[in-house]
């Protein structure tokens, strides 16, 4: 037993990864969380290979896969729906030793909530500061106060403790396109391929989820803070209902209410992820645009490797700037590339759009996994001696 404490703000996956992940190394944890349960209203999440590396760290591996669909096919169409280009997942799984998996996003934070002792976890408590006082840290929240060695900002985009710890940082950008997110009911002939359409400056994804539904995701260029007069599956319905099959057939599957909107937007880079003894992690510390399907993953990479850093030391400082010094360029790197990608995808301009599309018909598979190879062949850092 360490006899070490923590409190983690933000009950999302992040934040419960890294419970989980200090629990089993003998933390004493507490997750405080605003909402009044753990839950997430989420729709579809994939994990890719480094993701799922983290979870078998924390043990968890097995039971998430149970969760999810393995993602055996798909690719890239462009409006009209003919193939840009196709995905080898059979080849994804044989060069970095672990499927592409999709599962919902509130069964793995109930899977990763059921991990943990019930007493770790705090719904209800919405942080309003935290504080220091000598060699402890005071986390002032809506039901009363804890005290801590440390504190793990895990709490999003707005994050409270980053908003008070790192008062400089600048604030979220918008990434000039809003997303929709959606699971339709379960289909008697699910689409056995998954799919991303690129339009100009619109885009509309598919994947397969367990027990024939499938999750849906769509984007386009818009202004910020806006919302759909007529409700927001009508506002999808209008944009994509004509686009290819199978996109019409899977809107009308979708529940009326059932159509979440988020404007996207990611971080500017942080200085450093760590200040005295508060941590950031996941997108508190690096929130990135969806377009490569790191977002979680990341956050849990951060998890695993800040238990890893904490284990190695006493010292905590050395165990935080171990942890900033690991975590902070391959995130900032992470973020860098999906702004990118995303940016491209939203191309409006017809030559641009066209440009783009005869490039994607125009790289290899084996090249496209190539360049994935320095985000999906993470794995956890070995433990070391403590010192």
């Amino acid at each position: 037993m360490t006899g070490r404490t923590a409190v983690v703000v933000g009950g999302g996956i992040g934040g419960l990864a890294t419970a989980l992940a200090l629990t089993r190394r003998g933390w004493e944890v507490e997750v405080l969380e605003r909402a009044d349960e753990f839950t997430e209203i989420g729709a579809g999440l994939s994990l890719w290979p480094n993701a799922l590396r983290a979870l078998a760290a924390l043990g968890l591996d097995e039971r998430v896969r149970a969760l999810g669909a393995v993602e055996r096919g798909g690719g890239l169409r462009s409006r009209r729906g003919r193939w840009l280009s196709r995905s080898d997942n059979a080849e994804l799984e044989r060069r970095f030793g672990w499927p592409l998996l999709v599962v919902h996003r509130a069964d793995l934070v109930r899977e990763l909530a059921n991990a943990l002792p019930r007493q770790v976890l705090r719904p209800g408590s919405a942080v309003r500061g935290v504080t220091a006082d000598g060699e402890a840290l005071v986390v002032e929240h809506t039901r009363g106060t804890s005290r801590a060695d440390l504190v793990v900002g895990a709490d999003g985009l707005r994050s409270t403790v980053r908003r008070q710890w790192w008062p400089e940082a600048a604030a979220p950008r918008y990434a000039g396109h809003t997303g929709w997110r959606m699971v339709t009911e379960p289909l008697a002939e699910p689409p056995l391929e998954g799919a991303a359409f690129w339009g100009r400056g619109e885009r509309f994804g598919f994947t397969a989820l367990p027990g024939g539904r499938v999750y849906c995701f769509a984007t386009a260029t818009t202004p910020s803070g806006g919302a759909a007069p007529g409700g927001e599956r009508a506002a999808v319905l209008d944009r994509f209902g004509s686009w290819p099959d199978p996109v019409p057939r899977l809107l009308a599957a979708v529940p009326e209410n059932a159509v979440l909107r988020h404007d996207i937007y990611d971080l500017p880079p942080l200085p450093g992820y760590t200040r005295g003894r508060v941590a950031l992690l996941g997108d508190a510390a690096h929130a990135m645009t969806p377009a490569l399907g790191q977002g979680a993953c990341q956050a849990l990479e951060d998890a695993v490797t800040l238990a890893v850093c904490l284990a190695a030391t006493s010292d905590m400082g050395a165990a935080l700037a171990d942890y900033d010094r690991r975590r902070r360029p391959r995130t900032q790197a992470v973020v860098r590339r999906s702004a990118r990608l995303a940016a491209v995808g939203q191309w409006a301009w017809p030559p641009a759009a066209l440009l783009r599309d005869i490039a994607a018909r125009a790289t290899p598979v084996p090249l496209s996994l190539r360049a994935m190879a320095p985000v999906l062949d993470w794995t956890p850092p070995a433990a070391r001696a403590r010192g």
